[in-house]
């Protein structure tokens, strides 16, 4: 049995909801009452590989399927190979003889569309099935499932040779999509070097197109809803108000800088506890409603706002005493705004000052959720009887931003990046790290999923922290999932290894490209 389909078949159950919590376990009393035997067949609950047309039960799958084939007439390998059965097809397929009982010739004579192709067959239709965690690869990749009784003869000559000849006409369309992919990458490089030299170059272009997208992102932050769900968002607003409010020493007759301030939400908390001048900067519109905001609540002594990018505007100080921003994106670095927090660290925060949040981590783990990979990759294999698998391979690059559940959960969680803001550096906000994340249940890894915690602790009476984890209060933020092409069987204490780069899109600085390797395999994604 491979462990990868063991793996596999467990993560399939916890996401359909078999009801893997209440598994049945051995007595306590060691009893031996618990095994039978009967006529050579062993049975008992702790075999689980029953017949699929019959009751009688088998210690492996192999005995199974060569049981199917020589008492039933029904090889599996081969309705595998004849239609071409992924491993979700084959999942499905073992369910539904369980559930709808076929019989043989019925399933002899069963062309495409499959009756077994329904989501609902993804759910084990047994408990614990030995035969669901059996990796439909070995069907395939082998000659034969192993039997007794010179059964090898079902694997004649004729099924070797078309299986050759299947196999040589899916790499037949593979190698054409490659070549079709190849031409259109020429076109593509052909097209945009003559496009850039019609321009005064490549380099204005490129400076061009940036100037374009800081006013598209700075024009996104002009609309009230983005700050309404910033705002809304309990975790980030009231932990930023704790901070402040529990820690009033921090900002007590200090001048405070509050880059990208928004609303003036941060703004008015630090005032309210006691700041003796804030500087709020923001280049979005949204400022214009931020001074009306403050002269309302009565700020406007205390509370000064300078409309555009902290880069390219004067203070009316030389130095200030603490820098608070609101700068996190999604998977933390994306929109890149902690560059601006830094500039202004680098350029405003007097000696002996300081900038909060001041610790970030960025942190990953392991998620097991075939249902939701299915749906998001398998979906494209059959739409409304279509075939759209090309479409795959601009889904999988494309990093997911959602909420996971926290039952999907496969692993322990592992600091890939520590950011102490009084001293980072712009260049080491793109970086490579190792990681090895601990499996904590047998399953199927299907993806890689980031998260972030923020901590407010320097100089902190009462410390403050929160993370946007998955398990934690739900933020705006979520959790940043990257899917992987073909899912990998883990074992509950094993170490997964990998290694994850992060670097600016160069093309869009505030968006950025992943690329994350896992057991070798490599894959590129995209935040944006």
């Amino acid at each position: 049995m491979s462990s990868r389909a063991a793996g596999e078949t467990q993560a399939a159950a916890a996401a359909a909801g078999d009801g893997s919590d209440d598994e049945p376990c051995l007595s306590d009393s060691g009893s031996e009452g618990a095994w039978e035997e009967d006529d050579g067949d062993l049975k008992g609950p702790a075999l689980r590989a029953p017949c699929l047309f019959c009751d009688r039960f088998f210690s492996s799958a192999e005995d199974a399927f060569c049981h199917c084939t020589s008492d039933h007439g029904f090889d599996i390998g081969m309705v595998a190979l004849k239609h071409r059965l992924d491993f979700y097809g084959y999942i499905k397929l073992v369910n539904f003889i369980r559930l709808e009982k076929p019989t043989v010739e019925c399933l002899c004579s069963i062309n495409s569309p499959f009756p077994w192709e329904e989501e609902k067959y993804l759910k084990p239709a047994l408990e614990d099935d030995l035969l669901l965690q059996f990796d439909v690869e070995d069907l395939l990749d082998s000659t034969s499932i192993s039997c007794p009784n010179g059964l090898t003869e079902a694997s004649s000559c004729l099924e070797l040779l078309k299986h050759a000849e299947q196999r040589a006409e899916l790499a037949e369309a593979a190698l054409a999509r490659a070549q079709d992919d190849v031409q259109k990458m020429r076109q593509f490089a052909q097209d945009f070097v003559m496009n850039t030299e019609v321009r005064s170059g490549s380099a204005s272009s490129i400076a061009d197109l940036r100037e374009d997208e800081e006013d598209v992102y700075f024009s996104s932050y002009g609309h009230y809803g983005i700050h309404e769900e910033m705002i809304k968002d309990k975790v980030r607003t009231e932990g930023y108000r704790d901070f402040i409010y529990q820690n009033p020493h921090i900002f007590r007759d200090k001048i405070v800088l509050d880059v990208g301030c928004g609303t003036g939400i941060l703004s008015m908390f630090a005032a309210k506890a006691g700041a003796k001048k804030v500087i709020g900067v923001d280049q979005s519109e949204i400022i214009y409603q931020a001074m009306d905001i403050i002269r309302l609540n009565g700020f406007e002594d205390t509370i000064s706002l300078i409309k555009g990018r902290i880069e390219e505007v004067d203070l009316p100080v030389e130095k200030v005493d603490v820098v608070i921003s609101e700068w996190m994106g999604y998977f933390l670095l994306f929109e890149s705004m902690l560059d601006s927090v830094i500039y202004a660290r680098d350029k405003y925060l007097a000696k002996g000052g300081s900038v909060y949040p001041d610790i970030c981590t960025i942190n990953l783990v392991a998620i097991g959720d075939l249902s939701k990979h299915a749906d998001r990759l398998a979906f494209w294999d059959d739409v409304y009887g279509f075939s759209m698998s090309c479409m795959k391979k601009a889904v999988i690059p494309e990093a997911v931003v959602e909420v996971l559940d926290s039952g999907t959960l496969i692993s322990e969680a592992c600091v890939i990046k520590r950011i102490d803001c009084h001293v980072v550096s712009v260049p080491e906000l793109e970086f490579s790290s190792d990681f090895t994340l601990t499996v904590t249940k047998t399953s199927v890894c299907t993806a890689i999923a980031g998260f972030f915690d923020i901590y407010f602790d320097k100089n902190c009476n009462k410390q403050v922290l929160f993370s946007t984890g998955p398990g934690c209060t739900k933020t705006h933020w979520k959790q940043t999932a990257f899917f992987l092409e073909n899912p990998i069987s883990v074992e509950e204490g094993e170490e997964l290894k990998g290694k994850i780069t992060i670097h600016k899109n160069r093309k869009d600085p505030r968006s950025l490209i992943i690329i994350l390797s896992v057991r070798n395999v490599k894959q590129m994604y995209s935040l944006q």
